[in-house]
């Protein structure tokens, strides 16, 4: 799933060119496309797009008082369309321009989970922005030692939960874990002051490495090609150490880690209790 480096990224690349454009019309194309009913968004018709930003995962498109927050999931794009085709491929939705290419909204894969919420007023106090904790990359050293003191859970989960830290996925969860030096698994409110600080540092690090790599590109890249030193990296050699990468294989996704670097040697068992072994 793109992060918030790939998001915002894409952001700014398509406000540099449509920001100022005047809204034809916004049209769904699927019948998943659209995730709210209340709004019209046919009121945004004549309106510029006033903005292009980002918070989380989620990209923001602004008319006047209406913005239309995107998810792209799993598969989703969120592209210039010179075509515009009656039925383009993998089309979601797709907002029209005067005198400009349409924006469309793809989705590749079968889920049908990626859409448009169309609301009127301030987003971020509307669903589904209400509930996501602080940009990753805005929170300051204070702020992480309060999120992590109020959780109980493992520091890879705590770094995916967008209602805790927005924009964070499997990659830079599992690239933060391992700048960090820290297991996946430690316990996040059990973490010593110079850990929490190691971490912080890390995440911040993390975050602007992918999004210098990502604005040095004209799109939005496939997962592969991606900055990674451990993430989908299982069985090759630790870039910092030399130890081998090894990970521990759930139903939905792979922590990957280096027991070196991250746990003092030891190996985590492959399994869904995490637990070491001896």
């Amino acid at each position: 799933m793109p992060e918030l480096p790939e998001v915002r990224a894409q952001a700014e690349r398509l406000a540099a060119t449509h920001v100022g454009a005047i809204l034809e019309r916004f049209q769904p194309i699927t019948f998943t496309a659209l995730k709210t009913a209340m709004t019209d968004p046919s009121a945004a018709a004549s309106r510029p797009l006033d903005e292009l930003t980002t918070r989380g995962k989620f990209l923001l498109l602004r008319f006047g008082d209406q913005t239309h927050v995107v998810h792209l999931m799993q598969g989703g794009r969120l592209i210039t369309d010179e075509k515009m085709s009656a039925k383009p491929r993998n089309g979601i939705a797709r907002w029209r321009f005067v005198d400009m290419d349409a924006l469309l909204l793809t989705e590749a894969g079968k889920e049908r989970k990626a859409g448009v919420w169309v609301l009127t007023g301030d987003p971020l106090t509307q669903a589904p922005l209400d509930g996501l904790g602080p940009d990753a990359d805005t929170v300051d050293l204070a702020q992480l030692e309060t999120i992590l003191s109020r959780t109980g859970g493992r520091l890879h989960g705590l770094l995916r939960d967008q209602h805790q830290l927005a924009g964070l996925g499997r990659r830079l969860a599992n690239e933060i874990c391992h700048t960090a030096k820290l297991s996946p698994f430690a316990a996040a409110s059990k973490l010593t002051p110079d850990e929490v600080a190691q971490l912080h540092a890390a995440i911040h690090t993390c975050i602007d490495v992918s999004l210098e790599f990502e604005r040095s590109q004209t799109a939005m890249v496939a997962s592969a090609k991606r900055p990674a030193e451990v993430h989908n990296r299982t069985g090759e050699p630790c870039p910092t150490c030399g130890d081998v990468v090894r990970a521990v294989e759930y139903n939905a996704y792979t922590v990957n880690y280096c027991a070196t670097c991250q746990t003092k040697g030891k190996v985590l068992a492959d399994n869904t209790t995490s637990k070491f072994l001896k």
